[in-house]
């Protein structure tokens, strides 16, 4: 498997040449890299003007790898080939870097850029990738793979060190200023090329390590003392590493890996629509950092999000009144690390009354809102305190808890909001405060237990009695001044006290099975399965010529074919026969064929757009103008990867490859409306599903420009 890394965008708040300078004191050797041993120049270029300047090293690397390893690789010294275009005109300089030694069972890559800050040129901007992919290595390819990263992260974050070092260096030497190229008045031939000798290699090192690299190209990969705040100029498709530290914490440099790659795979499948940072960040931490698990499971969730518009929860939907009455749960003030702290007096809430008064469905939604709240104060506090926080703290106070907590049905809702919870809310819960456990708590706690993620057990903490105010209790993670008065504490707490839901507010099962229909299946959204050879049809009639057509669908299992057809006669209505030939119910959707076998394209129907092949998780919007009126197929067909094409892709491409499924079945969620062509304006304003963007979870969302007849893929 190729590992692979991609830096922030480090900012020194120095000039690009003086930044030059101190790069290039790191050769032929660096007292500051021990690895790095040596290195010849085998290749030499200057352009005539002065402005290009390229240089090729052969390095010579000692890797720390076991003495057995190296002794079985037969090798002492690791050789890299590392190339530096510099172009002074454009300031800017490129770093390429492979390794020579043992490059047909291992490929080592890197790429580094210096540039100038695009707001402010008098700062310089690094950044840096690359890629490891061992083919075979004597049998330890792990070993090896794991060395080598280990090397190369710690590689990483010197380069920090030695690019200050060496601009302390110079300043001590009164060198603060480096003066920019300037075009010469009369240049004489100043080409030269020098080609050096290469030393007679005793082909070396046994651990392929791409932090061999680093020394190579010596990249900072922060952001010297001097540069501090996150920079407006940085690119919006990239972060700042300056951003990462204020806003998202201290992360490692594969972990800034993970989160800068999945960023970029949201902006190229949901451009305008990807969640912001610090959401992107709890799916990956909940995956310890698996990009493969944490995309597939981030997927499911903005599909879900969009398909019940959870986004606008908090603007469109008020709880009932028996819920704000009865519900002994609030937010209240912070704990000492400043995460927002809910109260939930779970022993006087009458679980089995606000069940049978409102309906598990009712009471699911009202948790999704607390949540999307946490979300917003999470951001709140990350302005006050200044320091990232990206969870909150839950007290519980089990006092009251007894058997009637127990019952059946209460038990079931709270399982399947645990389940919701953990599979849309990753990461959110920082710790989970316990208080005044009785007896029974055990048995709820092993009905409960199973469905709680590892992770999200470790954080918490259970408390008997009043253990909670001696040693190791609640004063340690909670300001004596906001203890809630019924904890004994200084604090009013406005926390509703609960109590017993009156019976006269029950409702009968069929009116709750109703209501809870009725409030999820409020969205605007379809979903259909796709089969190989069965895809699926919905049919428009348009009545006046020149009508608009506009869809907006999400791709959220395999790659589809979308197709739009146009027929001066209806298609016959799908067969309901016991072979369900023609349409097939399925628990993720419906499909449903249209097009009957006997037509033939181009005398039956005809096509009125070229195929759009879409990848899965790619959200689609478009539209057509229509020329006649008649019937309208739209179709969502399943397409077929040719298994050679797995083998080579682009980045994009091999990380959708990834998420493949062997079974023959897609699936789509989406959405059309018709509108008149005197309400169109070339744009999705007018489209409901345009809203569809994630507007607490994302950053920034655009809408798409659409004119005539056209489809937009958000890549």
């Amino acid at each position: 498997m190729v590992q692979k890394y991609q830096s922030p965008v480090r900012v020194y708040k120095h000039p690009f040449e003086l930044i030059m300078a101190a790069y290039e004191r790191r050769f032929p050797t660096c007292p500051l890299i021990p690895m790095f041993v040596d290195s010849d120049t085998v290749n030499e270029f200057r352009s005539e003007d002065g402005a290009i300047h390229i240089i090729e090293r052969r390095c010579k690397l000692d890797i720390d790898a076991p003495r057995l390893l190296k002794k079985i690789a037969g090798v002492d010294y690791v050789y890299f080939i590392q190339k530096n275009s510099l172009n002074s005109r454009e300031r800017t300089l490129h770093i390429e870097a492979h390794n020579e030694t043992f490059s047909n069972r291992v490929i080592i890559n890197e790429l580094c850029c210096y540039s100038v800050h695009p707001e402010n040129e008098d700062w310089t901007c690094f950044e840096q990738s690359a890629s490891l992919d061992i083919k075979s290595f004597f049998g330890f390819e792990s070993t090896v793979e794991k060395i080598a990263m280990k090397q190369y992260t710690s590689n990483i974050k010197k380069g920090k060190e030695i690019i200050e070092y060496y601009l302390r260096q110079l300043e001590e030497e009164g060198i603060t200023f480096v003066p920019r190229w300037t075009p010469p008045a009369a240049a004489p031939s100043l080409e030269t090329s020098l080609s050096c000798k290469k030393p007679a290699a005793s082909l070396t090192v046994v651990v392929p390590d791409p932090t061999l690299k680093e020394g190579l190209s010596g990249e900072p990969l922060s952001t010297p003392s001097g540069a501090a705040e996150p920079t407006a100029g940085t690119p919006d498709d990239k972060l700042d590493a300056d951003y990462i530290k204020r806003y998202l914490g201290d992360l490692t440099p594969l972990q800034e890996s993970c989160l800068i790659r999945l960023r970029q795979w949201l902006q190229e499948t949901h451009k305008g629509k990807i969640p912001k940072d610090e959401h992107i960040l709890r799916f990956l931490r909940a995956r310890d950092f698996n990009i493969d698990k944490a995309r597939e499971t981030m997927c499911q969730s903005l599909t879900w999000r969009k398909q019940h518009q959870v986004d606008y929860i908090l603007d469109t939907w008020h709880p009932p009144q028996v819920l704000q009455d009865y519900y002994a749960g609030g937010w209240h003030h912070h704990d000492k690390d400043g995460r927002p702290l809910y109260v939930l007096r779970l022993g006087q809430m009458d679980t089995k009354g606000l069940v049978r008064a409102l309906g598990e469905e009712a009471l699911l939604r009202y948790v999704l809102s607390i949540n999307e709240e946490g979300l917003r104060r999470c951001e709140e506090n990350t302005k006050v305190f200044g320091r990232p926080i990206s969870s909150w703290t839950c007290l519980v106070d089990l006092e009251g808890l007894n058997m009637r907590h127990l019952w059946r049905p209460g038990v079931k809702a709270l399982l399947r909001i645990i389940e919701v919870v953990e599979a849309n809310y990753p990461e959110t819960l920082g710790r989970l405060l316990i208080l005044r456990a009785p007896r029974v708590f055990p048995v709820l706690w092993t009905l409960v237990s199973p469905f709680i993620d590892d992770n999200t057990r470790r954080k918490f903490l259970i408390y008997a009695g009043n253990d909670y105010q001696g040693p190791g209790g609640l004063l340690d993670y909670i300001d004596k001044e906001i203890i809630p008065d019924f904890l004994s504490g200084e604090c009013m707490c406005e926390v509703p006290e609960g109590g017993l839901v009156p019976k006269s507010l029950y409702r009968t099962a069929e009116e709750l099975e109703n209501e809870d229909l009725k409030l999820w299946t409020e969205t605007i959204y379809q979903s259909a399965s796709v089969f190989k050879g069965a895809p699926h049809e919905i049919l428009i009639q348009i009545v006046d010529a020149s009508s608009v057509i506009t869809w907006d669908f999400d791709v959220c299992k395999g790659d589809i074919v979308f197709n739009i057809y146009h027929s001066k006669r209806s298609p016959q209505p799908p067969k309901k026969d016991s072979l369900g030939a023609h349409s097939i119910t399925s628990p993720g959707g419906n499909n449903v064929q249209l097009i009957d076998r006997v037509w033939q394209l181009g005398r039956d129907y005809s096509m009125v757009e070229s195929p759009l092949i879409c990848k899965e998780g790619e959200s689609v919007q478009g539209s057509h103008v229509t020329r006649w009126p008649g019937f309208y197929i739209l179709q969502w067909k399943f397409h077929s990867t040719p298994a050679c094409a797995a083998t080579n892709l682009p980045r994009v491409d091999d990380v959708l490859a990834s998420l493949q499924v062997s079974s023959h079945k897609c699936k789509v969620m989406y959405y059309t409306e018709v509108i008149g062509s005197e309400d169109f304006r070339g744009s999705m304003t007018s489209l409901e599903s345009s809203h569809s963007g994630f507007s607490q979870l994302s950053a920034a969302t655009t809408s798409s420009s659409q004119s005539h007849s056209s489809s937009m893929i958000s890549r």
